[in-house]
């Protein structure tokens, strides 16, 4: 059986790869750009990737006989042409929640409690050391417990990110983007209400039609002068150029760990704005711990032996 791993890195060289081993040859490339796609899976029974598209042109002149999409989202797989050619696509879910939760809580802190600039004034020759007084009220932080936490997308993230925003004392509101999702333990309101009533705003939706640009000029506004906007979801929920915009025109806070565009480029205007000390942004890291790795390998894994075992 030979297996290709079309772009290791996304996985870390910190995470034992053992399990697929022992189903064969395996072959790992850092990285694969487009046009090495072909001739890297052409003759392989089973390829893994996390990002790198496996579309029409690829399964019509390859040989594979399972794709592993080291990830939960499969959009980056011709998922139509594969049923039509008979094969199967697995994706791992819920191995990165805990990861993200953390993530969301530590951005949302972070912003909240203003710790680039007491870590900044601490450190600094003319803050902390010059100060009369054993401490620093400027700028003042609020407390989590009774602050309205809104969730945009309440599924498996959402309702882990609420029960620990619960813990801290918040009141919780969601949005479902696709308006199906019900949850009688959570209160359910519009977009704008929950923009506009919510401390917090943190969005852990997919990318789809209806939430591309859902966050825009329009509506922020509508968020509180010194609300927190977090998106551990999908780039592209938020208008970056919107945003960007708005945080230097306002007294809002935002979080992003994930853009339209990732890498980030040059030319984003996130990475111009003026007012950086009120804008957080990482390389798309929330999903990531290093536990959470190891179970998408455990779930690669026990979707290889699961295939194995239909197909002896």
């Amino acid at each position: 059986m030979k297996i290709a791993i079309l772009d290791k890195d996304t996985l870390g060289n910190d995470i034992s790869l053992k399990c697929i081993e022992a189903f064969g040859e395996v072959t790992a490339y850092p990285f694969t750009r487009p046009e090495e796609r072909l001739a890297r899976v052409q003759n392989s029974d089973i390829v893994i990737t996390n990002k790198v598209v496996i579309d029409k042109e690829i399964m019509q002149n390859s040989d594979i006989k399972l794709i592993c999409v080291a990830a939960t989202g499969m959009n980056n797989i011709d998922l139509d042409y594969a049923k039509e050619r008979s094969i199967p696509v697995k994706n791992v879910a819920g191995y990165s929640t805990p990861s993200v939760v953390q993530t969301t809580f530590a951005m949302a802190l972070y912003l909240m409690q203003h710790l680039r600039h007491f870590d900044d004034y601490t450190k600094s020759d003319s803050g902390w050391t010059q100060s009369p007084v054993f401490t620093s009220l400027i700028p003042a932080y609020n407390d989590l417990a009774d602050k309205n936490w809104g969730i945009i997308g309440l599924g498996e993230i959402g309702k882990s990110v609420a029960k620990v925003a619960e813990a801290f004392g918040s009141n919780i509101l969601y949005y479902s983007t696709s308006g199906r999702n019900r949850d009688p333990d959570y209160q359910r309101t519009t977009l704008d209400d929950l923009l506009s009533s919510c401390d917090i705003v943190s969005i852990h939706a997919p990318l789809n039609p209806q939430t591309q640009n859902l966050i825009n000029k329009n509506n922020l506004p509508l968020m509180k002068n010194d609300a927190v906007l977090l998106n551990l979801g999908r780039g592209g929920i938020i208008n970056e150029e919107d945003l960007a915009a708005y945080i230097d025109r306002s007294t809002i806070r935002a979080g992003l760990d994930v853009l339209e565009h990732e890498p980030i480029t040059a030319d984003n205007p996130l990475l111009h704005i003026k007012a950086k000390e009120r804008l957080l942004m990482t390389p798309h890291i929330a999903w990531a711990s290093k536990e959470s790795r190891e179970r998408l390998v455990a779930g690669i894994c026990k979707n290889i032996e699961t295939f194995l075992g239909e197909t002896s």
